[in-house]
């Protein structure tokens, strides 16, 4: 067995472990903050309850209560919901590893973007995912925390900040692979390193006969409040790899703002609602997604390519050759390849003709291959070859 097939199955199985607690982690973020959404006071409720919600679900009917800090006494098989984020941020991390870590050179780096090394990249992305949360936790510490729509504005703006810096740094796929998941860290870490050590310390006050302190509520609910909105936005730079026209694009930073917006509309729509708002009151929130995915639309509108010199059919081949079927061929020549990704070869006319789609998104409209650019390929070679190819 190669390591490249071993490298391979890690990567599936952590893929699909990640998959797995990642829905789990989704699914209950989503769910409680329905459920929290939809409490309401009714008559005879229990001291300290602040709310009651009737559910039904599986043939059963749920009645579910909500205390404005914590009752008296704790049950002591109280559960908790914390290790499907905590395995979500540690799988995705392994993906990072095995993905971008390990094959730095042709999907974490670009030379024509930035010249570094593997270890300078893993350093930079490192530090990055750490920093960023660091930075993130602080705003939310200081006064700007208490103002919720100048947290919104500061917040937004450090994601897209992000979004810049890695753009600048990184590959197009390296880019925004990494403002996902400096989104999924502060996600995660919100959980560590807050939501749970507050619910701890509530438990623990309780458990000693003290009083607890109401803050520590409200600071959970309010990072779970921001995990909520997030989820969507990063839910789809996660898989922003698979789509060149993200990933390519000469201002994915601005691809990111959109994609905030998006989903955060969305997910404010669906929250009200799960929450028996008046319908008046949020009704922009879907035409202003809306908004957001036609501006999306348009920057990311393919470009007819004008003013460049018809090639020949051995010129097209040659840049493909050069390029491109390094990895797509019966059997590659570049590192780390066993066999042509996807099962794609472009070693004939033939097959450039017939993938001929493919290679206008991938190198044509973005840069996404060849991967990390090691082949140098030049913007006239892109510009040549996808003449010939709107051709044919």
């Amino acid at each position: 067995m190669t390591a490249t097939f071993l490298v391979d199955w890690l990567n599936l199985l952590f893929r699909w472990a990640h998959l797995i607690v990642g829905v789990g982690w989704i699914g209950t973020s989503f769910y409680f903050i329905a459920l929290d959404l939809s409490l309401k006071k009714r008559a005879n409720m229990k001291p300290g309850v602040m709310g009651t919600a009737w559910e039904v679900h599986g043939g059963g009917f749920y009645h579910v209560e909500k205390y404005s800090v914590a009752p008296k006494e704790l049950p002591d098989d109280l559960i908790w919901y914390k290790w499907e984020a905590y395995l979500t941020w540690v799988t995705g991390f392994a993906l990072l590893v095995l993905q971008y870590y390990f094959n730095a050179s042709a999907y974490l780096i670009d030379p024509q973007v930035l010249k570094l090394m593997p270890s300078e990249a893993i350093f930079i992305s490192v530090a990055s995912l750490f920093g960023g949360w660091v930075i993130y936790d602080q705003i939310c510490k200081s006064p700007i925390g208490r103002n919720l729509p100048l947290l919104a504005v500061v917040l937004f703006a450090l994601i897209i900040g992000a979004a810049y810096g890695f753009s600048h740094v990184f590959s197009g796929r390296g880019a925004l692979i990494h403002v996902g998941a400096l989104v999924g860290t502060i996600m995660a870490f919100n959980v560590f390193r807050v939501i749970i050590p507050n619910q701890r310390k509530i438990a623990d006050a309780l458990l000693a006969g003290r009083e607890p302190d109401p803050k520590l509520g409200q600071i959970g609910k309010q990072r779970s409040m921001h995990n909520n909105y997030l989820t969507l936005p990063v839910l789809l730079m996660m898989v922003s790899n698979h789509y060149p026209l993200l990933t390519g694009h000469s201002h994915s930073w601005l691809l990111v703002a959109l994609i905030l917006v998006i989903g955060g509309m969305v997910r404010h729509f669906l929250n009200r609602h799960d929450a028996h708002d008046n319908f008046g009151n949020y009704w922009w929130a879907l035409p202003s997604a809306a908004v957001g995915l036609m501006a999306a639309l348009i920057i990311t509108a393919p470009q007819k390519i004008e003013g460049v010199a018809r090639i020949s059919d051995m010129d097209a081949l040659e840049i493909t050759q050069k390029h491109c079927a390094t990895c797509h061929a019966a059997v590659p020549t570049a590192n780390g390849f066993d066999e042509a990704p996807k099962d794609i070869r472009l070693e004939t006319l033939a097959e450039l003709k017939r993938y001929s789609d493919q290679v206008y998104a991938q190198a044509v409209q973005s840069d996404a291959m060849p991967l990390g650019n090691m082949s140098n390929m030049s913007e006239q070679e892109r510009q040549e070859l996808g003449a010939w190819l709107a051709g044919h």
